[in-house]
């Protein structure tokens, strides 16, 4: 088996975080959230975690990670309605950018205030 990390962020509410997920294409890879009060979601090769963490303020929150993926371009494309149709959960998503250090990078922000950076290296 080859090395990696898998990050675990704060959930509100779990059903709420899977629902949102779902709808980006990823799976519940675990148990109901009711079971374990945790979820596994995976989309791909691409896994995240998140714990029941019911006192969250979503406009407070520090945690985050970052994704990458084949092309952050056509992610955002995929991703950009389905986060913006969902904006009554407080989630809002972030149009690509270059930055200096060489990626193609787009944000999002989940229900529970988690910011999930996703990107492409601009020399690809």
């Amino acid at each position: 088996m080859s090395e990696r990390a898998v990050p675990i962020l704060p959930g509100r509410d779990l059903n709420e975080t899977l629902g949102f997920y779902e709808r980006l294409g990823f799976e519940n890879r675990g148990a109901p959230p009711e079971e374990w009060d945790y979820l596994i979601l995976g989309r791909g090769s691409l896994e995240l975690h998140f714990s029941s963490e019911p006192g969250v303020d979503p406009l407070t929150t520090a945690s985050m990670c970052y994704l990458y993926v084949d092309d952050a371009n056509a992610q955002f494309d995929e991703w950009r309605e389905l986060v913006v149709g969902n904006r009554a959960t407080g989630s809002r998503i972030v149009p690509p950018v270059v930055t200096d250090y060489g990626m193609i990078e787009f944000a999002i922000v989940d229900p529970s205030g988690n910011l999930i950076r996703i990107g492409t290296p601009a020399d690809k």
